[in-house]
């Protein structure tokens, strides 16, 4: 090749390449369902995810937005509390956590499967550094933590989360300086946003009051009845 062609094919090269490779990770996390036999024992107005897909449709919209905000080939990470779907397969006869591999699929996004709050924090902090574009939580949650399970194991209860206090857990150089980061369950903005902002450095979307997921029936993101706050 004539020397003058090399740095024009230097410069193709670099043009070519550097935006996969600059691409950041989006993180989408996706808590586990109540079972039917736990809720159909309470009151009406208690009573949660009658569907079993609630978090799964919400996290599949979410990477549509995505896609659309940030490309077509924008890398995902999917991460999945087996346990309940596992467990609300079982009570439905229905292979939950084959869909689920395979919506992966569908959607080009990396799965992980997780089982407990320390699989989860180890999901996270294998991301490379300052990899995490975006990072959303679709699932139970109180002011204090992410309930990665709820009403499954124990009616009304968690028997796996990720509380504020395991957030020093999680190594902050996994995110972008301007990553942004909401969390979709309920109460997020009451206390847990602070703590993530403190020890994460970068500001965590939170519900002040309840969120409301029946708008997924219309192909829509949860609403908070109250506000979003940081």
């Amino acid at each position: 090749m004539p020397a003058f062609l090399r740095p024009l094919l230097l410069f193709l090269i670099v043009l070519g390449f550097a935006p996969s490779a600059m691409a950041g990770d989006h993180v989408i996390v996706t808590g586990g369902p109540a079972l039917r036999e736990w809720e159909d024992l309470r009151i009406p107005r208690d009573r949660h995810d009658r569907f079993w897909g609630n978090f799964v449709r919400a996290s599949t919209l979410r990477m549509v937005e995505i896609r659309k905000a940030y490309g077509s080939n924008a890398p995902l990470v999917w991460i999945i509390y087996r346990p309940a779907y596992q467990t609300r397969a079982n009570e439905e006869g229905k292979p939950l956590t084959t869909w689920l591999s395979e919506l992966a699929s569908e959607r080009n996004a990396t799965l992980r499967w997780v089982s407990s709050s320390a699989d989860f924090v180890n999901a996270l902090n294998s991301r490379p550094r300052g990899s995490i574009e975006t990072f959303d939580y679709f699932g139970h949650s109180n002011k204090f933590c992410f309930m990665l399970d709820y009403g499954n194991s124990i009616m009304a209860a968690s028997t796996a989360w990720f509380h504020e206090n395991d957030i020093s857990r999680v190594n902050r150089s996994i995110f972008a300086k301007n990553a942004y980061c909401k969390s979709w369950g309920c109460h997020t903005g009451e206390s847990m946003s602070q703590a993530w902002k403190r020890h994460l450095g970068v500001p965590l979307e939170g519900a002040v009051g309840p969120t409301d997921y029946t708008a997924i029936s219309r192909g829509a993101l949860p609403v908070v009845n109250g506000r979003w706050a940081r």
